[in-house]
């Protein structure tokens, strides 16, 4: 039985089928709804039942209080409909979004690099070509892990048949632990995307500033490359952030890109290099090359930062205090379970 849902106040629908959620069905139809854990444990996805019988499903009583509920709230990442159905969702319509629908693929591994001690490049070869925006992510499904794990697509859109992830090991991570110490190449694995409102918002004017820690260069590596090849004539100023040299990764490729595009900047810094005689570039924190770099003045400007909770939080407060106003600052903050997130989860990215 299929059943149709419309979303409010779009007036957009969707056709959900028994079993199906409806945050499943709206995004492989293209119909963009807020999520970010999607296991029914964050409360993004909260939505208002209009009309319609909604079975609510295993919504936490903490992301859905008992209240919420006699007032017609559900989760769309655990709701399942019963008959045509009315929502209301508080969507932000971003004009820049293109809306790919999601669908499910089978990869094959085609390449693994070590792109530092705790980092691999994972690329994979799709069954079929993938649409998607520079900065977006897919869900893969690693053997022997309960649950999808998110990780941010490094390579342009311009490739869409072979993916590539920036996989860094987290201790005690099931998934990123069978990826470095078992995955190999010919292995097939499922997964689906695309994922996420991690893009450039080509509509708003301004140069762009991108500050990534560790792995977290994938989704600007992507972003950045995507604007290079369409030839994008804003000035993009890069910050890479890494512990030291052995991690600092990709440095040889961005530093190639800024010598031949005029219009780029790349400025790695390392934040603990102080005894590190080779190292001429900047020492210290990547929030502080980007203080230095600009003066403390970020005003004018678009900032996109992808990497882990301490950095992310560091580079938002220097931008702030730098005069870039919220509305100019977008962010993908690296949640796992180092970072004390639940293992299941260990790889999601949840947007700020």
């Amino acid at each position: 039985m299929t059943y149709t849902v419309t979303v409010e106040p779009t007036g957009e629908q969707i056709e959900v089928e028994d079993g199906q959620t409806i945050l499943q069905a709206a995004l492989r139809q293209g119909v963009w709804l807020p999520f970010a854990c999607g296991h029914g444990t964050c409360a993004t996805c909260k939505v208002t039942v209009l009309d319609g019988d909604v079975e609510i499903g295993e919504a936490s009583s903490f992301a859905l209080m008992d209240s919420e509920r006699e007032e017609g709230k559900v989760l769309a990442c655990c709701a399942t409909v019963e008959s045509d159905v009315i929502i209301e969702a508080d969507i932000d319509v971003d004009e820049d979004f293109e809306g790919f629908p999601v669908k499910d693929y089978t990869a094959t591994v085609s390449k693994i690099v070590d792109l530092s001690p705790t980092i691999k490049g994972i690329h994979l070869l799709l069954n079929s070509s993938m649409t998607f925006q520079a900065g977006q992510y897919i869900n893969l499904n690693v053997p022997g892990c309960d649950g999808a794990r998110a990780f941010s697509i490094a390579n342009p859109p311009s490739n869409g048949q072979e993916i590539e992830l920036h996989v860094r090991q987290v201790p005690s991570g099931s998934a990123t632990g069978y990826i470095h110490e078992k995955l190999k190449v010919g292995d097939s694995l499922p997964l689906s995307g695309p994922y996420g409102q991690f893009f450039v918002r080509r509509s708003q004017p301004g140069n762009l500033i991108f500050i990534a820690g560790g792995s977290g260069l994938s989704s600007p590596q992507s972003m950045i490359l995507d604007l290079l090849e369409k030839g994008d004539k804003r000035h993009i100023t890069l910050f890479q952030g890494a512990r030291n040299q052995d991690e600092l990764y990709n440095a040889d490729l961005f530093a190639a890109l800024a010598k031949k595009h005029t219009n780029l900047t790349y400025i790695p810094a390392l934040n603990d290099a102080e005894d590190d005689e080779n190292w001429k570039g900047f020492k210290g924190f990547v929030h502080e090359a980007a203080n230095a770099h600009f003066n403390n003045r970020f005003a004018e400007h678009k900032a996109y930062l992808c990497g882990p909770p301490l950095m992310i939080d560091a580079a938002l407060t220097a931008l702030m205090q730098g005069r870039l106003f919220e509305r100019d600052i977008f962010m993908e903050k690296f949640i796992t379970a180092a970072d004390g997130a639940d293992e299941q989860r260990s790889a999601l990215f949840k947007k700020i």
